[in-house]
């Protein structure tokens, strides 16, 4: 029986809590992205206050999309992954890897300025951490396998 990492889908849930509190309980837009163009959130909203709910409302769903990723792929580690099921360890891999794929690429185009560390770090931290667990319960389903094909003759 294959044994996921401990961690699988933690991380992605922790950065989910702390983006979720943020879009309510900070002084900037996002973690690292202070001001657009010098533009605070404070004069955003002054400008017009729709705005800022606007971009409230679209952390607040980012955040939740986040946190159901995080639970799908716990889920998939600990009662798929861990019952020695392939297509959950596959699709407990593909799912945050499309959600990276596509919002990774807009950071990359110029189109506002962010403090890289704070702003991409968490992601990237938590990605190796995501590798590391997936790599571990790969070997662990990789080594339990021939034991299971050779129990199911």
């Amino acid at each position: 029986m294959a044994q996921p990492h401990g961690v699988w889908g933690s991380d992605i849930l922790v950065y989910a809590v702390v983006f979720f509190f943020r879009a309510f309980a900070s002084s900037g837009f996002e973690i690292g992205v202070e001001t657009l163009n010098g533009v605070t959130p404070q004069q955003l909203d002054g400008l017009n206050p729709a705005i800022m709910g606007y971009i409230t409302h679209l952390h607040v769903a980012t955040a939740g999309f986040i946190a159901a990723t995080a639970i799908a792929a716990g889920s998939l580690a600990w009662y798929g992954v861990r019952d020695g099921l392939w297509w959950a360890w596959i699709t407990g891999v593909i799912v945050p890897v499309v959600g990276l794929a596509m919002a990774l690429p807009l950071h990359y185009m110029g189109h506002f300025n962010y403090d890289w560390v704070s702003h991409l770090g968490p992601i990237y931290v938590g990605t190796i951490i995501y590798v590391v667990g997936a790599v571990v319960a790969l070997l662990g389903l990789s080594q339990a396998a021939p034991g299971a094909a050779r129990a199911a003759r």
